[in-house]
């Protein structure tokens, strides 16, 4: 169900500002982590969740943990449901300044991500809806569904230039919410429309209901598709992004996307040391067999909040690779869980982050990948004759 929001917090981080360039506040607590016990959750209230732990936000005053208090209360509590929250925004396109990046607008239709992938960089921004960037972000979702009429008032403007459209680039705009809302279609119809370029980032096959808008769009080198792989095992999967598509589901998504004619990119990532590493050459295979053409990667980020969640997955699934997974991470960051830097945030550096950038590369160029890269084109981008105020009139 829909319900109204809040708007007791900022929203959204200042135009044209990087999640990752964000100073943090005086009032962020220093995380201890014993602390975090108290935010460990019952498993059976986690069922299909991702995150292990709920950990107030870095903004929040107060800290609130859960407690038994001796009458066996907690094991009362429900499951997470996942709420959906209307944000009545006032504009859609994200601009983007960040060097390290190659798109410089974006579209992101829902706050938060029901596929509750562990390590999702996009946590931390959770924090600005005073909510935890632990299971709040999976299971408290916002959506802004004028997001079409939005952003066809912004690109009907006199002085916008197209470039390509960026979406998916936060949380993804395919997760299973989207099958009843339908933001993202709606964006895509007025795209399409628009004759506007559009790349789109996503690990759902849900994709795949948008092929009747995509394929004559990308006939028109209008459109491509990036599909994230992080790992071909089902289990892992299931447990590191409990509700995102199978892996089977993902290369069946790549394949099917480029029999109509969709240029597709894979993606490894993230690349997590000790975890899903061994899989680089295997996906790479297995992707290009499916028909993708471009590939690219991206080594673990662990900005914020994400450092804690990752490190208590790990204690939880998979304890006796905590301390060789951080330790290995921690080499491809000079020494920290993270290092922001543009130019390095992507990729590390140091011996590993090396190590694993040339057996993506080698991979790659033997597997036959990015021949050439896909620009997508802008000449063609028109303004339809009925803009957004006579439509609402219809």
């Amino acid at each position: 169900m829909l319900r109204p929001s809040r708007t007791e917090r900022p929203v959204s981080v200042a135009r044209g500002q990087d999640a990752d360039a964000i100073v943090a506040s005086p009032r962020v607590k220093a995380r201890d982590p014993s602390a975090l016990a108290g935010h460990r959750l019952d498993p059976e209230r986690l069922r299909g969740r991702g995150a292990t732990l709920n950990p107030d936000g870095r903004f929040d005053a107060l800290t609130r943990i859960e407690e038994d208090d001796g009458w066996g209360s907690l094991g009362e509590l429900p499951v997470f449901k996942t709420e959906v929250t209307v944000e009545k925004a006032r504009s859609i396109i994200t601009r983007n300044t960040s060097p390290d990046i190659s798109f410089d607008r974006s579209i992101n239709p829902y706050r938060g991500c029901e596929h509750g992938c562990v390590y999702c960089f996009a946590r931390p921004s959770h924090a600005y809806l005073g909510l935890s960037p632990g299971v709040d972000f999976e299971s408290k979702l916002t959506a802004k569904p004028d997001a079409a009429v939005l952003l066809e008032r912004e690109l009907s403007a006199a002085g916008y230039t197209a470039r390509t459209m960026a979406i998916g680039t936060n949380t993804d705009a395919y997760q299973p919410v989207e099958r009843k809302l339908r933001i993202m279609r709606g964006v895509l119809e007025v795209l399409a429309r628009f004759d506007h370029p559009v790349g789109i980032v996503t690990k759902s096959a849900l994709v795949q209901r948008d092929i009747d808008i995509l394929a004559p769009m990308a006939a028109r080198g209008l459109a491509k598709v990036a599909i994230s792989v992080t790992t071909l095992d089902p289990k892992l999967a299931r447990t590191m992004e409990p509700r995102a598509a199978s892996p089977a589901k993902r290369l069946d998504t790549i394949r099917r996307l480029s029999e109509a004619g969709i240029p597709v990119t894979v993606l490894v990532a993230p690349i997590i040391p000790a975890v899903n590493d061994a899989e680089i050459e295997r996906i790479l295979d297995a992707a290009y067999a499916s028909g993708a053409r471009e590939a690219g990667y991206v080594l673990l980020r662990l900005p914020l909040e994400v450092k804690d969640l990752v490190r208590d997955w790990l204690m939880t699934h998979y304890p006796d690779k905590l301390r060789h997974v951080m330790s290995l991470v921690q080499s491809t960051r000079g020494g920290k869980d993270y290092d922001s830097a543009w130019g390095q945030r992507q990729v590390g550096s140091g011996p590993y982050a090396w190590m694993v950038g040339r057996r993506f590369e080698l991979a790659a160029e033997r597997t036959g990948f990015n021949k050439t890269r896909l620009k997508l084109r802008t000449d063609l981008f028109h303004r339809p004759h009925s803009g957004p105020e006579q439509l609402s009139l219809l």
